[in-house]
């Protein structure tokens, strides 16, 4: 009778998956061992099997966009490579071949990823800014942002961020922490607005605004301006957001821009009535106070108190050491810290572990997705061996890094984990339902505006991993590499 039970066991188990059809998907695997976005077409699935169900009935947030960010640190090294190094690195961001970024950030003044400091507007008590000149970006940043332009065929999307007001308008009359006097709070909100005007002589168009970078400060380390939630929201309601309106700028304002462990008293003060939330686009984040903890619950509430606005990562990156030239194996190790594992007090060690940047990435914007953002943004696209340049010396990994010595480029694994999720899911793109049975991988999905579904599954242990991939009655049986990301395309 054992016998007999154990045969109708697996004739019912086999008659599940032959009575489903076999369905096309397209897999793209990055690995420790050395794939880099590489098709997969044979699976070794003899192991134990676990299944990873879609549920495309299921809707969740509309994607906006994934990218990273034009900086000065990143347009000047562009200057120094040869031309053909330069529109290489280019098209891996923005052709149709490569990553094909669509959302992007840059700095509106000087910021740390700056070679100086500088403002466009450096004249003092200039009221009506008519001195306001953005020569400083003539050179890097507006011919980095033209030629992404020509590379991109749908386009992308860029946020702009001041880090800092002109000294002269500030309490302390200084680049670095202070406050800005309310008496230069209406010459502030012309400055956003004479911002588009000049960009916009370039032909660049700003989709949207962060009000300042970081607001709580960053330890008066680089360029920073401090905003309780009541100051920035005040700012926005009556003198930010009225400006861009008087002067016909249909631009999306962004609150808050900084890290989410404290959205919450944020989005109450942004969020709190009508005249307070008028303005307000969305709200934007950064990852600094882990890049290990995603804060699913604050992402929740944030998503909660203003469901349709956007919720936005606009800034992370690996940073606290010099990142390793040319050796992918680093960027899979746990050698890489963060700053919070000098800093962090006893109690919060566990939020700045010991962890490999690509899982940093992959982990990141995997449970970012899930939990209710819609955009996510790299900072630095392109550093040097030293992870600068900058002024404060505050050296930082990007995906592309180069020796404008020798004019090489290195495309360290970072940049592959960026466009396993850039490449695929495409802006307008909608989060659908996944449920897993295997905890130890973290997967997303969405199904793009053509129709495709994209679903991206890491797997950060030291072991392969089998499982059957459902849709509709369909199904595809895959094995993923140890310490893998793969992207899988299913055609509709």
């Amino acid at each position: 009778m054992k016998n007999i039970s154990i045969i109708l066991f697996f004739t019912l188990f086999l008659l599940a998956y032959t009575t489903e059809k076999k369905m096309e998907v397209t897999v793209y695997e990055t690995s420790a061992s050395g794939a880099k976005l590489e098709i997969r077409t044979v699976f070794n699935t003899s192991d134990s099997i676990s299944k990873i169900q879609l549920f495309p009935e299921q809707k969740f947030q509309t994607i906006t966009g994934i990218g990273g960010s034009f900086t000065e640190s990143s347009a000047s090294l562009l200057n120094k490579l040869s031309p053909a190094k330069r529109k290489e690195v280019i098209d891996a961001y923005f052709g149709d071949d490569g990553a094909r970024y669509s959302l992007t950030r840059t700095h509106m003044n000087s910021c740390d990823f700056s070679l100086d400091h500088y403002s466009y507007a450096p004249v003092a008590d200039d009221m009506l800014l008519e001195n306001f000149s953005v020569k400083e970006d003539q050179d890097d940043i507006i011919p980095m942002i033209q030629e992404a332009m020509a590379a991109s065929t749908d386009g992308f999307k860029i946020i702009s961020s001041p880090w800092t007001a002109p000294p002269w308008m500030k309490d302390n009359n200084n680049y670095v922490g202070g406050k800005l006097l309310p008496k230069y709070y209406k010459p502030w909100a012309l400055f956003y607005s004479k911002y588009i005007d000049a960009y916009k002589a370039e032909g660049i168009d700003i989709w949207g605004f962060t009000v300042v970078n970081e607001p709580h400060g960053n330890g008066n380390n680089w360029e920073s301006m401090h905003f309780s939630p009541k100051e920035m929201t005040d700012f926005v309601r009556d003198y930010m957001g009225p400006q861009l309106e008087k002067d016909g700028h249909n631009v999306k304002i962004l609150g808050y821009d900084q890290n989410r462990a404290g959205i919450q008293e944020w989005v109450d003060e942004m969020y709190k009535d009508e005249a307070s939330a008028k303005y307000y686009a969305g709200t934007a984040i950064h990852w600094y106070e882990s890049t290990y903890e995603v804060f699913p619950q604050a992402l929740n509430y944030a998503h909660t108190k203003a469901p349709a606005k956007y919720l936005i990562e606009t800034e992370g990156c690996v940073d606290s050491e010099v990142p390793k030239w040319k050796d992918d194996a680093w960027y899979w190790s746990k050698e890489a810290t963060d700053w919070g594992w000098d800093w962090a007090s006893d109690e919060d060690k566990y939020l700045h572990p010991k962890y490999a940047p690509v899982n940093r990435y992959a982990r990141d914007i995997i449970g970012c997705f899930n939990n209710w953002v819609d955009g996510w943004i790299d900072w630095n696209m392109v550093l040097d061996k030293q992870g600068g340049p900058n002024w404060f010396k505050n050296w930082c990994a990007a995906p592309v890094m180069v020796d404008v010595e020798t004019d090489e480029v290195y495309y360290t694994p970072l940049y592959y984990t960026m466009a396993h999720f850039s490449k695929f899911i495409r802006p307008g793109a909608v989060r659908i339902g996944l449920e897993s049975e295997d905890n130890s991988l973290l997967a997303t999905a969405v199904q793009n505006p053509d129709g495709t579904i994209a679903v991206v599954v890491f797997n950060e242990g030291k072991t392969p991993k089998n499982f059957i991939l459902h849709l509709n009655g369909n199904h595809k049986a895959i094995n993923i590499e140890a310490q893998a990301i793969q992207t899988l395309v299913i055609q509709n």
